[in-house]
């Protein structure tokens, strides 16, 4: 553990260093610009220090999320400005073998291509840096309740007739640490409410870490309002292991009031089990299951054995799985044939565009599933963005969603 704590600080000093020679290259040494930019150095390893000691971050009152900005908006850029410089230094490299080349071998004494760093190429990159910072600010300062509501038609092979136009809203990733206007949350309610859904999910991540994050927001949320009833899952935020806790019981004890606060919203949270919906004589499934990843980086607490137990292909099963990883890595495969998996955790990466039906985010090189709707044979898998932030307390490309789904039978 020790290893990667010191190989993570040494890759942030280097990009650090690294970068301050785009600004050395476009302005010159001065103290002033040493003072600027190591200041700014400073905040990024000292929130990064806060970052992940919760004892003193405790007892300063900082929030989490607030290490968590500083060492985004202050280390994003610079990492920005090294890809810029690393791509110049790959061409000052082959630059300086053709010099060697042309004087060694083939004796051309006075030929030489320029080795040093270009002033424009710098100019280039932290102008363009800049732009990606007003970005930042903009995102975190208007998009982070810029709610968006999108609407995906599916059909369904196995929807019995009396359920075809079924209206269900899915809403993910609230992350109620990471939010403070109440207002702003109240009215994306109350545009769900609006769609009149016959369903709502949520999938997961209702906080950071502890439970009483959510405690603001408890009369809020208790306003959805949908005809069959509102339906929920933990996300890997939701179990309390990012944090330190005293001891384990303390731990238990913060799952369990989460679980409370579920019941006091009305939402009948789904733990690796699944209910029967029923109308006119016929019924689908709604299931749900605890967090699963496939990635070993989180702890594997779903049971989609135990979660389905019972069921049959014959069923339309609508299944709750935060992490859209466990798609390919249990569901796709379950001789029950899940109809449409319900997923979010990526965010977007709260970062990316989607113009022209085409869409960008540096998380597509974590999750293969990332955002939107996939399909293979008749099963689909929808991946939520995402309803609230975390990390970079902002998005930029990527808005805040939610999805209203109407579920029509492939029959018809």
């Amino acid at each position: 553990m020790l290893i990667r704590i010191l190989f993570f600080f040494a890759f942030l000093l280097g990009i650090d260093v690294f970068a301050y020679q785009a600004f050395v290259t476009a302005f010159g040494h001065s103290s002033l610009l040493n003072t600027i930019y190591f200041t700014g150095s400073g905040i990024m390893f000292l929130s990064l220090f806060l970052y992940g000691n919760y004892k003193l971050r405790e007892r300063l009152k900082i929030p989490r999320q607030a290490t968590a900005a500083g060492m985004f908006l202050f280390f994003v850029p610079k990492l920005f400005i090294s890809i810029f410089l690393l791509i110049e230094t790959v061409i000052i490299i082959l630059k300086y073998g053709v010099n060697v080349f042309a004087t060694q071998l083939l004796s051309y004494d006075n030929f030489h291509l320029g080795v040093e760093r270009s002033v424009a190429w710098s100019y280039i990159a932290i102008i363009l840096t800049a732009l990606l910072c007003i970005a930042f600010i903009y995102g975190a300062l208007f998009n982070v309740y810029n709610y968006k509501i999108r609407k995906v038609n599916l059909k369904l092979l196995k929807l019995p007739k009396s359920f075809n136009g079924l209206k269900v809203v899915q809403i993910s990733d609230i992350h109620s640490g990471s939010l403070s206007d109440v207002k702003a949350v109240e009215k994306a309610v109350t545009k769900i409410n609006a769609l009149q859904p016959d369903l709502v999910f949520f999938t997961g991540d209702l906080v950071n870490n502890i439970a009483i994050e959510a405690e603001n927001f408890v009369e809020v949320f208790s306003k959805l309002n949908a005809k069959h009833g509102v339906y929920s899952i933990l996300g890997n935020h939701d179990y309390g292991d990012y944090m330190y806790w005293k001891n384990p019981q303390d731990k238990i004890k913060n799952l369990e009031y989460l679980k409370e606060l579920h019941v006091k919203m009305n939402w009948r949270l789904l733990l690796n089990e699944h209910v029967h919906i029923e109308k006119d004589g016929e019924k689908i499934i709604v299931a749900g299951v605890e967090n699963w990843s496939a990635s070993n980086r989180f702890p594997k607490y779903g049971k989609l054995k135990q979660t389905l137990d019972g069921l049959q292909d014959v069923f339309t099963i609508l299944l709750l799985s935060h992490d859209p990883s466990h798609w390919k890595g249990e569901i796709l495969d379950h001789p029950a044939k899940i109809d449409v998996t319900f997923s979010g955790h990526t965010h977007g990466m709260q970062f990316g565009f989607e113009l022209f039906g085409i869409k960008w985010s540096p998380v597509k090189y974590f999750y293969k599933q990332w955002a939107g709707l996939y399909k293979e044979a008749d099963q689909y898998l929808y991946v939520n963005r995402g309803f609230g932030v975390i990390g970079y307390p902002g998005r930029v490309g990527i808005l805040p969603e939610i999805t209203l789904f109407i579920l029509e039978s492939a029959k018809n």
